[in-house]
């Protein structure tokens, strides 16, 4: 049923949770893993020209902790990727290039509540992704749902 699924992480805690069960579907299917991180152009292009080479040194950092964080949590081989542009655009395109079965997705971000359920790249995610979309909200802290 799910043989290749795609992990889309920011290293957001709703992230985390998300690549745990994202995790667990996989093992379940055996599927193989795929991790995105994509990195927001729109976070570089608003930034004057000067300040590009600094702040995209510091996103690409960002980005391989977050897949390592993956790849740390899984029992098997993970491929890993990093893209930039906008990132349910990205998601959802990556996820065409690989055939993928499901992605899994956090509902909130690195930027916060963008809307009251859900985060505005999951809902992006969601509404134009051609397979299955698997959202994984962060518990809150006291681990009540």
């Amino acid at each position: 049923m799910f043989d290749t699924v795609v992990i889309a992480t920011d290293g957001s805690a709703s992230g985390e949770r998300a690549i745990d069960t994202a995790l667990d579907l996989a093992a379940t299917f055996d599927a193989a893993v795929h991790a995105l991180y994509v990195l927001d152009s729109r976070r570089i292009d608003a930034l004057p020209d000067h300040l590009h080479d600094d702040v995209e040194g510091a996103l690409d950092a960002q980005a391989q902790e977050a897949l390592d964080a993956v790849v740390a949590s899984a029992d098997g081989e993970v491929t890993t990727a990093t893209r930039t542009g906008r990132p349910a655009r990205e998601i959802v395109r990556y996820a065409r290039e690989v055939d993928a079965d499901v992605v899994a997705t956090g509902t909130r971000g690195r930027d916060g509540e963008h809307s009251y359920l859900l985060g505005s790249v999951a809902e992006a995610i969601v509404r134009t992704c051609p397979v299955p979309v698997l959202t994984v909200r962060q518990l809150e802290a006291t681990g009540t749902a």
